[in-house]
């Protein structure tokens, strides 16, 4: 969100126009899809026992934004037995690569305001628009791609690192880190807990939202996924001038260690209901 101006101070309500794949984080560069997958083993249970909990299986068409690697697309066909899945990334490599019966990917840009794939009776994302701008439009426009009775559920990162938090190795990088991907590719988190209110707001019913927090113990996927993190966000991340690379990797040796006593960044899954179609009550 801030970045040096020409000659001039910061300014707090802008960022260089980087975007996440490109200029942070690129599918090509080697072991992207590992870190991707990092993620999944520790967000993905959440995620796709609230996805079947609000309902999805057999007969569902799913749309699934961002979907990276593909693993909760493929979770909501294995698991949940849905009847397809539209997978959505800008790059769709790592999906091409895990062919799935019932997965179809799409290569597109969610942002484009073409971007109009059908009707679906699940539409999710997740840790997608907390790096896009515009994202109250963009609820309201993943809202109208909702079948009658069909559900929205949207999935973002909430940061524990606040000011109030005990200073640590790990929370010093995190706070440089978040600082780092607001100045370079525009991430703001900063508006996530607002999420029911808007998805209200883009007039879905049945809001509900929750938080998930995954344990930051040694060798943990969470531990390894914040790890590979930092080091691929590495230039954005020293950039800042908060920390040095001393600093991450001490962050990343506390991550590693029996010291380690911090909170993980949350995620908040928030989901609303279109009005109409059949009765769909969770199960």
């Amino acid at each position: 969100m801030t970045h040096p101006e020409h000659g001039g101070a910061a300014r707090p309500d802008a960022h260089d126009d980087g975007r996440y794949g490109e200029d942070v984080f690129p599918p090509g560069q080697a072991g992207e899809d590992d870190r991707i997958d990092l993620g999944a083993l520790a967000y993905d249970e959440t995620t796709l026992a609230r996805l079947t909990h609000l309902g999805a299986g057999p007969g569902w068409r799913c749309l699934d934004i961002g979907a990276g690697t593909g693993t909760v697309a493929r979770g909501l066909l294995h698991r949940a037995g849905v009847r397809s899945v539209l997978a959505v990334d800008r790059d769709v490599r790592f999906l091409a690569a895990r062919p799935t019966p019932g997965l179809t990917a799409l290569e597109a840009d969610v942002t484009d305001p073409a971007f109009d794939p059908g009707r679906f009776d699940l539409v999710h994302a997740r840790f997608v628009l907390m790096h896009l701008p515009g994202h109250e439009e963009l609820i309201g426009r993943l809202s109208g791609l909702l079948t009658p009775g069909g559900v929205l559920v949207l999935g973002d990162a909430i940061d524990l690192t606040t000011a109030t938090a005990p200073p640590n190795p790990y929370t010093r990088v995190m706070g440089a880190m978040w600082q780092g991907l607001r100045d370079t590719i525009g991430t703001d988190i900063s508006w996530v807990p607002r999420y029911p209110a808007l998805l209200r707001r883009a007039g879905l019913a049945s809001v509900g939202a929750e938080i998930h927090v995954p344990p930051l113990l040694p060798g943990s996927p969470v531990s390894r996924f914040w790890a590979e993190t930092w080091d691929r966000a590495r230039d954005a991340i020293l950039a800042t001038g908060q920390v040095d690379g001393a600093a991450i990797d001490e962050a990343k040796a506390y991550l590693d260690s029996d010291d380690c006593a911090a909170l993980s960044a949350g995620m908040i899954t928030a989901w609303g209901r279109r009005a109409g179609g059949r009765d769909r009550a969770p199960r």
